[in-house]
């Protein structure tokens, strides 16, 4: 690789927001600083006008393979991902067959690194029949992100409602524990109310605040008592946020917890308009949970924006709402969309950075990611914020082929993204040839 030298770039990092030039060699920001210059061949790219931000990190995404690929591949959605600004991402192990076994787990890894022009990382799952299979995790806890438990069904077959299970997971596993909150039994309960729901305005009514709340708090209170590292994903309803606080920087905390892009942007009203496209777990729930996510992303109850990207096909999407999955495809607008409320003064850049860059590095103590420092790695996006990006169907880089945003125009741009100093991505085009790598952790 030819050095790069990005010349005057608006440089997002920490809290700050500089003009400075950036110099990669060997997929490795080598100096940070004003007027660089350096002798021999090299490539250089004026960003004058242009935000230079660290690549995203999404830490919950599902890519759908091994077994379910024609609604997504790991390759296929990786592609999009960069197109969005998203270097890095961790997967679920919900896919056919789950990722339960160490050898199921490290397929995962072997497709990625054929495929996946992002960098990577993937959940080993948790089953009620597994627990010294998810424990061997132990062994590689700087080699994989987490362990993912499903405390509410979802997507899959994958839920776990043995409580000897979880209480020897929570007490046992080194590894930061990811779980998906939602009360079984206040699900069923709800459908009994509601036998025959005939579209998705029912989804938030069946799976309401109520279950959310007691699943997440029953995890905290087992995080609690096994002394874990607990980490919540797609918090959803004001209830939930009495159960965090922002009382300790983030790598102090215990426990955490994530928001994703589309609870901060639906409510429910949009299901008049948006129907099973929206369809999510957990729901998308009435604007007063909204206002308060963003209250307390803004506050730092909220310590990571994330996407929850789950991408299903259309003929799947538009059936009858009882039959319709769940999930959202995302990954690829997500920078976008949180661009668009820095325009409308909702939040910073510089915010926006901390929490989907700097927070999921710190959250899951990923190795030299997650921000513009000498001696990391060179994972950065290119943003022009004075440009415009039409979603259509010739740009959707999903292998579903749609977006809930198809016709919408966002109030800024995706210009280059760089994964380990390789340009992934420049004006409309993913670079195939790239290859991302195994995400590592730093832990004791």
């Amino acid at each position: 690789m030819l050095p790069i030298l990005i010349k005057n770039a608006t440089i997002v990092n920490e809290g700050k927001s500089l003009v400075q030039d950036v110099l990669v060699r060997g997929g490795i920001i080598e100096r940070i600083d004003t007027n660089i210059t350096i002798q021999g061949n090299y490539q250089e790219i004026n960003a004058e006008g242009l935000y230079l931000l660290p690549g995203v990190i999404d830490d919950q995404v599902h890519f759908r393979e091994p077994g379910l690929t024609h609604k997504a591949t790991i390759g296929s959605e990786a592609r999009a991902a960069v197109a969005g600004g998203t270097t890095s991402f961790m997967e679920m192990p919900n896919t056919n067959p789950p990722a339960t076994t160490q050898d199921l787990l490290e397929n995962k890894y072997a497709i990625a690194a054929a495929g996946s022009v992002a960098n990577y990382s993937f959940f080993m799952g948790v089953a009620n029949n597994n627990i010294e299979e998810v424990l061997k995790t132990n062994q590689k806890k700087n080699e994989v992100c987490g362990v993912k438990i499903f405390m509410g069904s979802s997507t899959g077959d994958m839920l776990v409602d043995n409580y000897v299970t979880l209480t020897r997971i929570f007490g046992d596993s080194e590894l930061l524990i990811a779980t998906h909150c939602e009360d079984e039994r206040i699900i069923a309960a709800n459908k009994a109310l509601y036998p025959n729901p005939d579209n998705a305005s029912f989804h938030p009514l069946i799976r309401d605040a109520e279950a959310c709340f007691e699943s997440s708090f029953t995890a905290i209170q087992l995080a609690m008592r096994g002394n874990s590292r607990l980490h919540i994903l797609h918090i959803s309803t004001a209830k939930e946020l009495q159960l965090f606080s922002n009382m300790l920087p983030l790598a102090e905390k215990r426990i955490t917890c994530e928001v994703c892009v589309h609870h901060l942007h639906f409510t429910a009203d949009d299901y008049a308009q948006f129907g099973n496209l929206i369809k999510c777990n957990p729901a998308i729930k009435g604007p007063e949970n909204k206002a308060a996510l963003w209250e307390a992303l803004l506050d730092d109850r909220l310590d990571i924006i994330a996407t929850d990207h789950a991408p299903h096909t259309w003929v799947e999407k538009i059936q009858p709402y009882q039959s319709a999955p769940s999930g959202i495809p995302l990954v690829q607008h997500s920078l976008l969309l949180m661009l668009q409320y820095v325009q409308q003064g909702r939040l910073s850049i510089e915010k926006v950075v901390e929490k989907m860059c700097h927070a999921p590095a710190i959250c899951f103590q990923i190795s030299k990611r997650g921000f513009l420092r000498e001696g990391y790695f060179a994972d950065m996006v290119l943003v022009d914020i004075k440009d415009k990006t039409l979603v259509s169907k010739q740009n959707i880089l999903y292998k579903c082929g749609w977006s809930p945003f198809e016709g919408h125009t966002f109030p800024a741009s995706v210009v280059y993204t760089f994964v380990n100093g390789e340009i992934a991505y420049h004006n409309g085009k993913v670079n195939d040839s790239v290859r991302g790598r195994r995400l590592t952790f730093e832990r004791g």
